[in-house]
């Protein structure tokens, strides 16, 4: 479980199209076995605290002839941002990925000071 030790609570958003393999021949489209692709995301803002970041498939675009084999999460979190890993296998031809992320954690507000 998180527990925030802010009393003020920020949530950042977005949406990344993590590539579009099919329209140039990439391994996403084109290879068989054992893919991944990693995708920085940086904040806008950096929270105060690590937060808890959730990536989900908003979009995947696939060839109906192979098994759907996909996987998608978030690595290396810190306070200023994280990296979405996509990940398929075997014979599994993927077109195009879009993903939304959701971030949430303890941040800081103009009205807070610190007493050094």
């Amino acid at each position: 479980m998180l527990k925030l030790s802010s009393t003020r609570i920020g949530i950042a958003q977005g949406s990344i199209v993590l590539f579009s393999d099919y329209q140039d021949g990439g391994v996403m489209w084109t290879g068989e076995g054992p893919r991944e692709l990693r995708r920085a995301v940086v904040f806008d803002e950096p929270f105060q605290e690590t937060p808890a970041v959730q990536v989900s498939l908003s979009m995947w675009d696939i060839d109906q002839k192979h098994n759907p084999r996909m996987d998608i999460s978030a690595d290396m979190v810190t306070v200023e941002g994280f990296v979405i890993v996509f990940r398929t296998w075997g014979d599994t031809r993927v077109a195009r990925v879009r993903a939304d992320w959701l971030a949430i954690g303890g941040c800081k507000h103009e009205e807070d000071w610190e007493i050094l």
